[in-house]
């Protein structure tokens, strides 16, 4: 009877969590026998395993194998432990030694032939395994510029089974990351685009200075989604602990590249009104995926014809616009994602959406239905709401030259720093994440210059969230003035961005 031990990572979202996997080669009925709450795509990784084995020069032993995934209690699936059940399975069966086993982390799927393939979170899983204190890795080729993103761990790559199996037997020809890729920078699109809308081109800024969520309404074609295409070009990049959250959960999503692994600058998500609510938010059986929130996570998520989703999808926001991750419970077990996003919604006035309201064809009872899709606690959460206006001229020797990108970024950027500088000490980096609480004692702003919000509260125009909002809006409204505090008209600004409906 002979005995051995490897190591894998299992994924629940984006937290990894360490299993030793043992293999156990003795007497008794031939067979292989996984234990450990494998799911059915584990199940097969036996038959894989065993061909890839066999391809790659190797016998599989002709005696009882057992296989065993710890902790016991933890669901398991997926493909990610093919490499690490071929390695385990050898060194307990006498092929291969089974020192350099230890403390390695193995993760790929092998194809039937020995090839090695790359698998979702690499990332994540090699975050995991330095948390657990093991101080190497075996990935796939191909996951190498992924895998270089994570310091203080030895990371090799294989290609092939049978170059892992050469280097447990003591050769070293498994290649290590080169440089990292540096990614391009996407060149922005220019607000200096947008014709007119200085209203809302004003809103936008204060929504990219302040991380604050937008809703756009107004005719078709004013410049509603080009307005929000452009609001990622007004973000700073991510910084170095941002890039490495975005990047794992386009990891665990599938969406990376060797060509640029590490996502560096705020991503910007798009969907179709015809989305589901698990496209949405994550989901899918067994473990669920992570969903456009997620991928939007530390940018823009934006959701065009808003009142044409549906109020089912569209609640399915509240909790992540509120706390910045979601929490999805399936068959096997409750995973975390983050989402910490800025919401941009474009809706037409109403169903017919004429280019000029006068002509409107839609019943009143037609228009409040209409506009009700976005409900009263989800329209509590947008903190910034502007109706766009039909556009009078493409050009003209009187209209002033709008503002570029650059002109508007660099403003942008000197707000974020000021506040920046103010929440350091908690770790906050945007007005939009820094709770009520804290700005109503520890920031309180004297009585005079919060006399509006005391009366839109006492006439029942407000919510105790709307005011907190306010605030929050008000202090972004001061750092792009360049002042100390909010004044009594930038509380009043940040009332009036909240008394608009949308059409």
């Amino acid at each position: 009877m002979a005995l051995a031990r490897a190591w894998s990572v299992a994924l629940f979202g984006v937290d990894g969590v360490p299993v030793e996997i043992e293999a156990d080669v003795g007497v008794g009925v031939v067979r292989t026998q996984l234990l450990g709450l494998p799911d059915a795509a584990l199940h097969e990784s036996k038959d894989r395993v065993r061909a890839a084995v066999r391809n790659s020069g190797h016998q599989w032993p002709t005696q009882r194998v057992t296989l065993g995934m710890s902790p016991a209690t933890l669901p398991k699936g997926g493909s990610g432990y093919d490499l690490a059940l071929a390695c385990v399975v050898l060194a307990a069966a006498g092929a291969v030694p089974a020192e350099r086993l230890e403390g390695t982390a193995l993760l790929g799927e092998l194809a039937l032939d020995g090839r090695v393939r790359p698998v979702r979170g690499a990332l994540p899983a090699l975050l995991a395994a330095r948390r657990a204190g093991l101080r190497r890795a075996v990935v796939p080729a191909d996951s190498l510029p992924e895998a270089a993103l994570v310091d203080g761990v030895e990371l090799l790559g294989a290609a092939s089974l049978a170059e892992v199996i050469a280097w447990l037997d003591g050769d070293d020809v498994l290649p290590q990351p080169g440089p990292a890729p540096v990614a391009a920078v996407p060149e922005g699109l220019d607000l200096a685009d947008v014709i007119g809308q200085p209203e809302a081109r004003w809103a936008l800024e204060v929504a990219a200075a302040g991380g604050h969520h937008l809703l756009l309404a107004g005719p078709p074609g004013t410049g509603k989604t080009m307005l929000a295409q452009r609001l990622v070009s007004l973000l700073p990049p991510l910084s170095p602990e941002e890039a490495l959250g975005v990047t794992a959960v386009h990891s665990v999503a599938g969406l990376l590249t060797p060509e640029s692994p590490l996502v560096a600058t705020p991503p910007f998500v798009s969907l179709h009104h015809s989305a589901s609510p698990a496209a949405l938010v994550g989901g899918g059986q067994g473990l669920a995926r992570p969903g456009a929130v997620s991928r939007a996570h530390r940018g823009v998520l934006f959701l065009d014809e808003a009142c044409e989703f549906g109020p089912g999808k569209l609640e399915a926001l509240r909790t992540a616009l509120e706390e910045g991750e979601v929490r999805l419970a399936r068959r096997d077990g409750i995973v975390r994602y983050p989402a910490r996003f800025q919401l941009v919604l474009a809706t037409n006035p109403c169903p017919c959406a004429p280019p000029k309201e006068v002509d409107c064809v839609c019943p009143p009872a037609a228009r409040r239905r209409y506009q009700g899709k976005l409900s009263g606690p989800l329209l509590d959460r947008v903190d910034l709401r502007v109706t766009m206006r039909p556009l009078t001229a493409m050009s003209g020797a009187d209209v002033a030259e709008p503002e570029s990108t650059a002109v508007v970024r660099a403003r942008v950027l000197a707000a974020r720093d000021r506040a920046a500088a103010r929440w350091s000490a908690h770790g906050w980096r945007t007005n939009a994440e820094v709770p009520g609480p804290v700005l109503r004692r520890e920031h309180a702003l004297p009585r005079a210059t919060t006399a509006l919000l005391d009366r839109a509260l006492a006439v029942g125009a407000l919510t105790g969230r709307g005011a907190d909002r306010c605030l929050r809006v008000a202090w972004t409204l001061a750092d792009l003035a360049g002042a100390d505090r909010p004044e009594a008209d930038h509380v009043a600004a940040a009332l009036q961005f909240r008394e608009r409906r949308a059409g």
